[in-house]
């Protein structure tokens, strides 16, 4: 058989969904039939995800002083999925008038994936601007806020306060320097101030104990996705589950390898009771197999950027 240490994932990946659309295709059946028979789920009823859309960029992904990488915003008031983008469509351009009348012309260019990069000193002011947002489209209780703050780009390992909140601003005084215990309370009151109920990649990779000790606080209600902390492995899931780590999964394939190993990976955190939240990258192609792998394995949750650029709107189209 094939070996990892010969192979990298995206090598790997390019057959393993080659084969996948092969089988479907011989058998004469849309692509998300085949992976739910694949998964074993049931093809008689399936079910849209409740897309988020990423529509302010920041950490690495943006110039601006954010250290949080993604603010998103969820539709869950939404009744169908057609319903949904249109939603995030509107609030989408809500928000550009928003942000053009505060920081004017320049700051509604948009990054790579498609969301909008103005120069926002404090991570709270970016999410002070989407619910402004989502009150002045109407969607106020129907819109939720997501974030992704990819914590491991502003950690720095066996520091007192690991996490540097100005991590873009070099040297800097340090003033902005905090615990992991301190970023989770920052967390909380951001849940607590605004309607964030999804929060990504919190702390670093490897900070597990951060990560068991925001979940036990705040899991019931917000959701708490590993990303970096699981990177889709079976291996890293387990462990995760054991230490009740996080109540999410955030499916990437190709971070694993494989649609089997994926398809592994997805079974378990649902069967921990998890969601998953089925996720592109920050570089992309026209593909859409990872829309047919959402409603094949039933995920729920699909998070291809903005509704802007026309490789993130190819997921939402398919």
């Amino acid at each position: 058989g094939w070996c990892k240490k010969k192979l990298g994932a995206n090598a790997i990946l390019a057959a393993s969904i080659a084969v996948c659309k092969a089988g479907a295709d011989s058998k004469g059946v849309p692509l998300y039939e085949h992976i739910a028979t694949l998964a074993g789920n049931p093809t008689d009823r399936m079910y849209l995800p409740v897309p988020a859309f990423n529509v302010i960029n920041g950490g690495s992904h943006a110039g601006n002083k954010l250290a949080m990488q993604e603010f998103m915003v969820l539709p869950v008031g939404a009744s169908s999925f057609t319903e949904a983008m249109r939603m995030g469509s509107e609030l989408y351009h809500t928000l550009k008038a928003v942000i053009k009348a505060k920081y004017g012309q320049d700051a509604t260019n948009v990054g790579d994936e498609g969301g909008f990069a103005p120069n926002i000193q404090d991570n709270a002011e970016g999410l002070q601007l989407l619910t402004q947002a989502i009150e002045l489209a109407g969607y106020t209780g129907r819109m939720k806020i997501g974030m992704d703050v990819a914590a491991s780009e502003f950690y720095t390992k066996g520091a007192p306060a690991p996490y540097d909140l100005d991590f873009k601003t070099s040297p800097n005084d340090g003033s902005q320097k905090v615990t992991g215990a301190a970023l989770a309370d920052l967390y909380a009151k951001f849940c607590v101030d605004y309607p964030v109920i999804s929060i990504e990649d919190p702390f670093d990779q490897d900070d597990w104990e951060a990560y068991a000790s925001m979940t036990a606080r705040m899991g019931e209600p917000v959701q708490v996705v590993g990303d970096d902390l699981l990177v889709t492995n079976p291996t890293r899931v387990q462990k995760a589950i054991e230490a009740k780590a996080c109540n999410a999964l955030l499916l990437k394939v190709n971070q694993i390898g494989s649609v089997t190993e994926a398809i592994e990976a997805v079974a378990m955190a649902k069967h921990a009771g998890w969601g998953v939240m089925t996720s592109h990258r920050s570089g992309e192609t026209e593909d859409s197999f990872i829309a047919d792998l959402a409603v094949g394995l039933g995920t729920g949750q699909i998070k291809t950027g903005a509704p802007c650029r026309s490789e993130r709107l190819a997921k939402n189209n398919q």
